[in-house]
Parts: C-alpha cells; structure tokens; sequence
C-alpha cells in the first residue's frame, strides 16, 4: 500500500532499492459482471464507498470503509493498497525494538511488553500484532474473491485466504507471491445481505485510530428468523477474522437479542489474552451483539 509504504519509508522500517509506481494501470473499475460485481485494485476507497452499486448491494462495504482513516486519506487509499497495508503494532514501527514482522528472529516485543491494542485470536509466539483494515473485515463477511496475476497466468483466492495468521513467519502479512499483482476483487451479485447491515468500530477516538475491536455484521432475514449471518471482527487477529461459528448458531434463529448475546459468546470462545488486552474479550461480546442488534 502506497499510503502505509510512505510512512515505513520515512520511519527506517522499509527501505526500498526501488518502488514501481502502477497509478496508470487500468484498475479502476467497479461494474456487474455476469454473477460477480468487479471492482479494481486501484479504485479509490473513496469512490468505492460512495459507489450506487456499492451503497445499494453492499451497504457493510461503505459503512466499514468510511469508518477507515480520514477523507483525506480515502481519496488516497486504493482497494489494494488497503489489502496491503501492515500492521500498526509500534514496535514495528519503532526499529530500536525486537520486532519479528520487521526482522525475524530478533523476537516479539510486545509479547512481554505494552500489548493493549494486540491479538486475543490466532497470535503464535513470533508475533501477536493484528491487521488495521476497515475494509477488509467487511469483505471477508461477505465472501470476497481476489483476483491476482503473474505473467500470463491469473489465479483466484477467497479473501479469506488472502492475509496469513503469523506462525513462524510474520514478516509475511499475506500470500501473494513474488511477481504477482493484485488485479481487484469481485463480490457476489447478490441482495441478500443488502438490508440489514451494521459496522461496529471501538476506537480511542473517534478519527485517526485504529480499532480496538471492531464488528461487520449482515444479516438475512425472513420476518424476525435470521436466515444467514455473516459475521467478522478486526482488531482481534493478524487477519481479518471471521466468526464462522456464530454464523452458524444464528442460522435459522429469532432475531433476538437472547439469541445475539449467545451468539457472542461463541465467538469469543477460545479468546487467549495478554497482560494489557484482556479487556477485549467482554469489549469483543458487547460490541457482537451492539451489530447484531442494529443489523437486525
């Protein structure tokens, strides 16, 4: 992400022999193909999420993105630049500190340090920062496809799959492969999750943070029975995180909030907590259950 990259720059942390600069590729689409809506790599976050097509089909999309950075920034920030970003953890910012995401095996720093803003899911003992997108929390909910190419050759992912807990190898945030590109993304053409839709973001503040814990949730509803949830946090893991689990609790249940609290309660189980963030376990609950309230 170009954005991100600047700031690495000026901070010693990435230090590159050479950047391309790719602003003129033609990737700044947003259209309805077949059964797929397509959306370009370099479509700004702005224009996306003010997109008819977008506001109409996946409203989840333009809450989660407009609750991202600043106006500024958004006129900047571009689909793939924001799926490349890295983590905000600060002591990978900070290169006088132990940070295996920005050189391995010097060790995780905020494992025995300051880790409020760290991983309660997924984290390994090389690394517990977690991802800072907005926007990519909401497209892992609604089952996003990557399209990526090398050479000739053009590969599919689902966005789920795209980014990488950290294991043993943190310094890689996702698995896009040397000489591979980031061509979009393509969504689902579908209104089923068009009319119940809510993005929790708890932050310190209101503008310029990034989430303590945040919640997309959609719903499709027959009446007051949830048909299908889609359900994802970030904030909480190295990746956006998708609570599959609650998911499938609230399929086919009243949408009550009963029903809302239980399916929290699933999706934090399995938590683990550090020194400084245990306090997210029950902001994680409250929050699940504020989207779902509002999505239903």
């Amino acid at each position: 992400g170009g954005t991100n990259l600047m700031d690495l720059m000026k901070r010693g942390v990435e230090t590159p022999d050479a950047i391309i600069d790719i602003t003129r590729l033609p990737l700044r689409q947003i259209e309805k193909r077949k059964n797929v809506v397509s959306i370009g790599a370099l479509v700004p976050n702005s224009e996306l999420s003010e997109h008819k097509i977008i506001t109409e089909q996946f409203p989840l999309l333009s809450l989660a993105m407009k609750a991202g950075a600043s106006p500024q920034l958004r006129n900047m920030a571009t689909v793939g630049g924001n799926m490349m970003q890295r983590t905000r953890c600060p002591y990978f910012y900070d290169t006088a500190l132990p940070c295996n995401k920005r050189t391995p095996g010097t060790g995780c720093g905020a494992a025995e340090g300051y880790n409020r803003m760290h991983a309660i899911f997924g984290a390994s003992d090389s690394c517990i920062a977690v991802h800072p997108s907005d926007m990519c929390v909401a497209l892992v909910a609604l089952d996003a496809t990557v399209q990526i190419q090398s050479g000739k050759t053009i590969r599919n992912i689902p966005f789920a799959e795209f980014h990488r807990l950290p294991g043993d190898k943190p310094e890689l945030d996702n698995t896009l492969q040397a000489g591979e590109i980031i061509l979009g993304i393509e969504l689902p053409d579908s209104n089923r999750f068009s009319s119940h839709n809510s993005y929790i973001k708890v932050r310190d503040r209101n503008s310029y943070a990034f989430a303590l814990v945040s919640v997309a949730a959609s719903l499709e509803k027959n009446g007051d029975i949830i048909k299908e949830a889609r359900l994802a946090m970030g904030g909480v893991a190295h990746k956006p995180w998708r609570l599959t689990a609650a998911e499938n609790f609230l399929k086919n249940k009243k949408a009550t909030e009963a029903n809302y609290i239980q399916a929290a309660e699933i999706a934090m189980q399995g938590a683990k907590t550090f020194q400084h963030n245990g306090f997210k376990v029950k902001l994680g609950k409250n929050a699940i259950v504020e989207a779902l309230m509002k999505a239903g």
